[in-house]
């Protein structure tokens, strides 16, 4: 079974700050998760270059003449 993080898991290791230098300390929750599979959290900029790359794909396959756009076409300008 694959772990997951709750939302209000906190590190209590290294004073609520999180791992020293990335070791995870046993008997500390959000350090229990992560010792038993958890992915780490992601950080904005990984949401942020997901977005875009789903964005520039939408554009590559945007067909102006499918999609009645008029003679000047916006989409993707938002």
């Amino acid at each position: 079974m694959a772990w997951t993080k709750s939302t209000n898991t906190r590190h209590t290791c290294n004073s609520g700050e999180g791992p020293y230098f990335g070791r995870k300390t046993p008997g500390c929750p959000r350090c229990d998760e992560l010792l038993n599979g958890a992915d780490p959290v992601k950080s904005w900029n990984y949401h942020k270059d997901r977005w875009a790359a789903q964005h520039l794909e939408a554009l590559k396959h945007h067909d102006c003449v499918k999609s009645n756009c008029s003679v000047i076409c916006t989409f993707g300008d938002w």
